[in-house]
């Protein structure tokens, strides 16, 4: 070890983030290291519950924890502020308002939109991104409901239109809640629920790729039961203020459009000079991008391959969560010495909810669940977490436990 006690400076509170330095609060004594948690805000939030936030069933608070509420902030530095530069040769870290360096450096910084070239989607597509985001998608459906109502003079149905690009877990799973909340809606403002569309354009010729065909069968037809239509085999080609053109040109009106199409690493990772592959960094089997023994990148920054057949593990919150147990191992093997882990990822399954209290997806061994039984598994799947983070009192404060 060191003389000096090194220095792990992790960037950003998702949940590879989070689990990281739990897990290095575990493995690590104060004289062993100093550990340093960067974020821009004070808050870590549930990524997997944003969807819900942008459809408004669910308050903004329930999906966001306090860092300090679960990490100790007398053993850990929480810095809240924005990174600006990653430089990886010199081994510092450039802030709005600081700079670090480091010994050890993980790399969570979430992802970014990816709008894949497409024109007019970057000024005029609302993203499920953060917290922020996700709540000025929920205030702006409602406006156009309000408006609708009020602006009798410039009434136009298009305005209650919502678009939603993308048939992928989150736009499945954000339709689902919106088949929730638009009724709620058209009650509150007296609107008949017929003259609301909610539309899905998919570029594939079916719903939640890489699903099993059967609960991708499932989840469309809940969701058309209860008025989400689809249109699939269509790719969008422009988006505009109050419109996007799809297929060969055919325009469709709508007040609100949702890409939730497709992400990528935060732009920081690309410009600190590491090789994307689709928008993200390969690493190996230790979680460290070539050429690199102190760098770690985790969650959406990265893609982990697996070696029996080199095809990317899906970047869910699952696999963010189970790379943090790898992360601080080989992190605590560098400084002590020892044997490095390679990184195995266990599929403990995957649920999708469909709103209210349905949901579909599998569990353990392959297992199928649907409806109300598949959604209690979805909320012992979120409940787990935050067990994980901060305990029973966590559970209490913002577990979900009830099916709907």
């Amino acid at each position: 070890m060191k003389e000096t006690k090194p220095h792990i400076v992790l960037l950003g509170a998702g949940y590879a983030g989070m689990m990281t330095t739990k897990k290095l609060l575990q493995k690590l004594s104060a004289q062993d290291a100093d550990i340093t948690l960067v974020n821009k805000h004070n808050y870590h939030y549930q990524t997997t519950w944003l969807h819900e936030v942008a459809a408004g069933t669910i308050d903004v608070n329930r999906s966001r924890i306090m860092i300090s509420d679960v990490i100790d902030s007398n053993r850990v530095h929480i810095i809240q502020d924005t990174v600006l530069k990653i430089d990886k040769d010199n081994k510092k870290v450039e802030l709005s308002n600081s700079e670090l360096t480091y010994d050890y450096l993980v790399i969570s910084l979430g992802f970014e939109k990816a709008s894949f070239g497409i024109s007019g989607m970057d000024e005029h597509a609302f993203s499920i991104q953060d917290v922020n985001q996700s709540r000025l998608i929920r205030d702006h459906i409602e406006y156009q409901f309000a408006k609708y109502q009020n602006d009798v003079e410039n009434r136009d149905e298009s305005m209650l239109t919502i678009i939603v690009g993308g048939a992928g877990f989150t736009g499945i799973e954000f339709c689902g809640e919106l088949a929730e909340r638009i009724p709620e809606l058209c009650k509150k403002y007296d609107i008949p629920r017929n003259q609301v569309r909610i539309i899905n354009v998919e570029g594939m010729d079916s719903i939640l790729p890489g699903f099993d065909p059967e609960l991708a069968e499932y989840a469309e037809q809940s969701l058309r039961t209860r008025g989400i239509e689809f249109r699939l085999g269509t790719f969008i080609k422009e988006v505009k203020e109050g419109s996007i053109i799809v297929g060969e040109g055919e325009e469709i009106r709508a007040g609100t459009f949702i890409w939730t199409g497709g992400v990528q690493a935060n732009r920081l990772v690309g410009e600190a000079g590491f090789e994307l592959t689709k928008g993200k960094v390969n690493v190996d089997n230790t979680l460290r991008p070539a050429g690199y023994e102190d760098i770690f990148i985790l969650g959406d920054c990265s893609w982990v391959l697996d070696k029996e057949t080199a095809i990317p593990y899906p970047p869910t919150a699952q696999l963010a969560i189970q790379e943090a147990d790898t992360c601080a191992h080989n992190i605590h093997t560098l400084i002590f010495g020892g044997t490095l882990q390679e990184f195995k990822y266990d599929n403990k399954g995957t649920v999708a909810s469909l709103g209210g209290r349905d949901a579909m997806g599998t569990v353990f061994d392959g297992r199928k669940l649907y409806g109300i039984q598949a959604k209690v598994m979805k909320n012992v799947i979120d409940d787990r977490y935050l067990f994980m983070l901060g305990g029973p009192k966590l559970v209490l404060k913002k577990g979900k436990f009830r099916p709907f």
